[in-house]
Order: C-alpha cells, then sequence, then structure tokens
C-alpha cells in the first residue's frame, strides 16, 4: 500500500482531487487530499503572512502527525512550490515526486519567477485586501482567493530534493493556447533521472484524462 499525498494547485482545494483519491483507494492505497492554509474550507484563515512556509508546513505537519513515511507527494500547477519544499524539508518521509503540469522549482525560485507575464498579470489581479489573488472566471464555483505571499516568497532548498527519489512529471498537452509549462517539460523530458508523460487534456488533467492520470500514479506509488 502506498500513501499518495495530494497537493493542489492555486485557488483550489482538497476536494480537486475527490475522485481520483476514491480511485487510488479502490485499488487498495491511502490518499489523502489536502487543502492548504487560506484556501477552500480553510479560507477563514486567510491573512498578509500566509505565505509559502506555511503551505510547506501543512505538508509536513500531516506527514508527522499521521506518521506517513514514503510519501508519494502529488503536487498540481503551484503545489508543484510545495511538494518540492517538503521533500527537502522532510527527505526522510518523502519517496516519489509527481509534478502535474506544475512548478518544479530550484532555490531560490518563486512563482513569480517561473510564471510568463500572462500569469504575472493574473496575480496582480487581487482581492480588496490586497494579500489573495482573485480564482479566474472559469475555475470551479468552489475556488476562493490565493494568499499573494506564497507567489512571491522564494523557496529555500538546503540540498537536492530529487536525489534517490522517484521523479515524475505529467505535461498537459491540451492547454487552450500557450502552456507555461512547456519549456519544463521539454526540459525534463531530456534528463534521464525523471520519468515524463504527455496527456491529451487541459491544464486540470484530474477532470480531463482521469483513467490516464490514475495508471502513471499507480506507477508511481510502486516500489522504487
Amino acid at each position: 500500500m502506498a500513501t499518495f499525498v495530494l497537493i493542489p494547485g492555486m485557488c483550489h482545494g482538497g476536494w480537486c482531487f475527490d475522485e481520483l483519491a476514491e480511485r487510488l483507494r479502490d485499488h487498495g492505497h491511502r490518499a489523502c487530499p489536502l487543502t492548504l492554509t487560506g484556501l477552500g474550507e480553510r479560507s477563514h484563515l486567510l491573512h498578509g503572512t500566509v505565505n509559502l512556509d506555511t503551505h510547506i508546513q501543512d505538508v509536513t505537519g500531516v506527514l508527522a502527525a499521521e506518521n506517513i513515511h514514503d510519501a508519494v507527494l502529488v503536487g498540481h500547477s503551484y503545489g508543484g512550490m510545495v511538494i518540492t519544499g517538503v521533500a527537502d524539508r522532510m527527505p526522510g518521509r518523502v519517496a516519489a515526486l509527481v509534478y502535474l503540469d506544475a512548478m518544479v522549482p530550484g532555490n531560490g525560485d518563486s512563482c513569480w519567477s517561473l510564471v510568463t507575464d500572462r500569469e504575472r498579470q493574473w496575480y496582480t489581479d487581487v482581492v480588496e485586501t490586497g494579500y489573495a489573488v482573485r480564482p479566474l472566471p472559469f475555475f470551479d464555483t468552489r475556488a476562493t482567493p490565493h494568499p499573494l505571499a506564497s507567489l512571491f516568497q522564494p523557496l529555500r532548498l538546503t540540498g537536492d530534493v530529487t536525489k534517490s527519489r522517484r521523479q515524475v512529471y505529467v505535461y498537459a498537452a491540451g492547454w487552450d493556447g500557450e502552456s507555461p509549462f512547456t519549456p519544463v517539460h521539454e526540459r525534463l523530458r531530456e534528463d534521464p533521472a525523471w520519468t515524463t508523460h504527455a496527456l491529451d487534456g487541459g491544464h486540470n488533467l484530474m477532470r480531463d484524462t482521469p483513467l490516464e492520470l490514475l495508471k502513471i500514479l499507480l506507477d508511481a506509488g510502486e516500489p522504487y
């Protein structure tokens, strides 16, 4: 049995993994979809100091409290920032990293530094408080404003988070327009340390290609 810890992207909560989590459980695995501080059912905790470190601590706290070892960390979009930080903070608890059309940051990178001007324009569309980004109009109605500080804070790493771990990148090839993740996918597919996949779906792979994604995750959960 593998333990999958599922981290959503911007403005989303653990609910975006509901169907995928059920399918993983049907195969006998443990699935833990998490909602990060300030989002979804935890939106009442949103304030100006919620940042990337907060979200990394959300996950490391669960790994510790639930006594999770050999976790398969799955990060969608912004969630790639979080799972990278978690693997750096608790390397002995992480067996695999799976990036779903996600950021793959290095030391000192932030979401702001990694995205295109199009995404930066979105990031600056803040709510009245000035410390959260509005969900895009086509997002699920459950989407909530995302903490702005988490997008600007650089990730600080102490070592090579990918060393001695399974690393998987799942690229969404069916974006409506140019994907900001194309350069990431092109770079990683030439790296023998990574396993890469390209699925014919939009950015929300959990919705667009659920069965193909399930197979990839089941493979990632096999002993390494």
